[in-house]
């Protein structure tokens, strides 16, 4: 009977693993059309550079009794909104409403060729909120979404309930340990992404065996290399890249006045540009996220750390309980 039970659940996971693979198309535009968000998704129409320009977002209402207050999730470089859907459901379920932007250039949004810089995007963010009544937020970064996180409170104080930074890049400033690449560079090296590659990258991420249910998050992304607009992709990720690499917010941590939390997966060894990187000492100097955590905690005038033993880049992912524990405590 227990076996029996045990090849029946196996084969549920089974079907549902590949239920979730068959949801995500073979082939996607630069756009995600035709890929399913768990939320309603709106846009926000802009004008940068004098181009129009479309930002897709999730506003997603409390499935409880409201509680007034508001938080905004803000998604890494290699990801989109959708990513933070367990987390969505969780706050939501204790009174908050949770707005999640795709920034511009990345998920749903427009991928325009434009300067793109924190500021913008911090700026971009802000509009959304005051479009949608919003005054004042609690405001969720992880990875590149830390740093724009970081940009966004140090802009707007007063628009900043408090901040989170899950295992944010951008503690250290990386033109210090990698070497400088043009645009055109990078550009190049994206044109050759595909699933095989992105996959390789992403399992850096988890230090201790990537798990069967990240690829709901890397499918969206390898269909793009298959479609024609991808190249409109690669720049967009070119020059994202850059602003990551010419704009850091390391230097200014102490600046931060508002309450700032640091959830840090302590496995995590993410280093921005890694592969440029071709002095072994070097390399073993960076992306020390233990070290760095403290020392970026030491740097806000009362932040709180949470470091999470064992669990690599993206513990919302990884280690969802522990990530919402963490952050429902300090939300508290």
């Amino acid at each position: 009977m227990i076996r029996f039970f045990l090849t029946l659940v196996c084969s549920l996971l089974v079907l549902a693993a590949s239920a979730q693979t068959a949801a995500t198309p073979a082939v996607l535009n630069a756009t995600l059309d035709g890929y399913a968000y768990p939320f309603p998704v709106s846009y926000l129409p802009l004008k940068l550079e004098g181009k129009p320009v479309r930002m897709a977002y999730m506003d997603v209402p409390a499935t409880v009794k409201a509680n007034g207050r508001t938080v905004v999730l803000l998604h890494g470089k290699n990801f989109f909104g959708a990513y933070w859907r367990e987390t969505i459901k969780t706050l939501t379920a204790k009174g908050f409403r949770v707005v999640v932007p795709d920034q511009v250039g990345f998920g749903k949004s427009d991928k325009p060729d434009i300067h793109y810089s924190f500021h913008q995007l911090a700026q971009n963010t802000r509009h959304l909120l005051d479009t949608l009544g919003v005054r004042r937020a609690v405001v969720v970064g992880h990875s590149m979404g830390g740093m724009l996180a970081t940009r966004f409170a140090l802009l707007y104080p007063e628009a900043t309930e408090k901040l989170v930074l899950e295992n944010p890049i951008g503690l250290e400033d990386y033109r210090v340990g990698v070497p400088y690449q043009t645009i055109a560079q990078a550009e190049a090296t994206e044109l050759k992404s595909t699933e095989a590659s992105i996959r390789k990258y992403h399992a850096t991420y988890y230090p201790h065996g990537y798990p069967a249910a990240h690829d709901e998050w890397l499918l969206p992304l390898a269909a793009q290399t298959r479609h024609p607009d991808f190249p409109q992709v690669a720049r967009a990720n070119a020059l994202t890249f850059d602003m990551i690499y010419q704009q850091p917010v390391s230097y200014e941590f102490s600046r931060v006045l508002v309450p700032t939390l640091l959830i840090i997966g302590q496995d995590d060894r993410t280093v921005v540009g890694k592969s440029l990187v071709k002095d072994p000492k070097t390399l073993a100097a960076m992306g020390q996220y233990p070290e760095l955590g403290r020392r970026t905690a030491a740097l806000i005038k009362g932040a709180k750390l949470v470091p999470l033993p064992g669990i690599g880049h993206i513990p919302h992912l990884e280690a969802p309980t522990k990530f919402q524990a963490a952050l429902l405590a300090f939300l508290r």
